[in-house]
């Protein structure tokens, strides 16, 4: 006899079994505390079903210290590949990086992120290419909690009626307002390093606000 209310049993891998135990603990609200990781990714395309990412940077943050022993830089083998984009940041189809997966990259990727919360610029974008990664390889969506520095930015700036906000703001505007060098632009990790001191001073202006809590910032990124 069929069973049909048996449990299903989904044969994850180990290394998605260990990042989702990661989310049993209780979440930590002091923001001295809670553990970021900035991530950037750059990939063949914009194009959230047929382009691929082609290298995952990301820094581990804790309170006001970017732990820069503590960074991840990958580099995926893909076979789609666009030589227009190739342009902007750099990764050629042959060149010297040593390349790895797309399934080892991500566990390493969740290895390296655990239960923190994410931090990026624009984060829609690099959390959907991550998603679809995900996905092609037979694993659920991320689990953590994201932050994104463009809509973070936007609550530091005052409400006049002479200035009027930006929908957007791209990552230059931020290191131009930030006084951020940009000498790695358009490299994953050079990406993650620039919107990490960005969020650093984002969230020191939102402090002074009275905005102290990681719940608070949620509500706004």
């Amino acid at each position: 006899m069929i069973n049909f209310f048996k449990k299903k049993v989904n044969n994850y891998p180990d290394y998605w079994l260990e990042y989702e135990k990661c989310f049993n603990k209780k979440p930590i609200e002091d923001l001295s505390l809670v553990r970021f990781v900035v991530l950037d990714t750059e990939t063949t395309g914009f194009d959230y079903l047929n382009d691929r990412i082609l290298c995952i940077g990301a820094l581990s943050l804790v309170d006001k210290n970017i732990a820069l022993n503590q960074s991840l830089e990958l580099f995926l083998k893909q076979e789609h590949y666009n030589a227009e984009t190739a342009k902007i940041h750099g990764i050629l189809k042959n060149g010297g990086a040593s390349c790895i997966s797309e399934s080892a990259a991500l566990e390493e990727l969740l290895g390296f992120l655990k239960n923190a919360v994410i931090v990026a610029h624009h984060a829609i974008f690099d959390i959907t290419m991550i998603n679809r990664a995900l996905e092609r390889n037979g694993l659920p969506r991320l689990k953590n909690k994201v932050l994104d520095t463009s809509h973070l930015y936007k609550k530091t700036l005052l409400n006049s009626n002479v200035f009027k906000k930006k929908e957007h703001y791209s990552l230059d505007e931020l290191a131009e307002k930030f006084d951020i060098s940009k000498k790695d632009r358009h490299t994953a990790l050079g990406d993650a390093y620039i919107t990490a001191i960005a969020f650093l001073k984002i969230k020191s202006r939102l402090k002074g606000k009275g905005l102290l809590r990681l719940k608070d910032l949620l509500k706004m990124g």
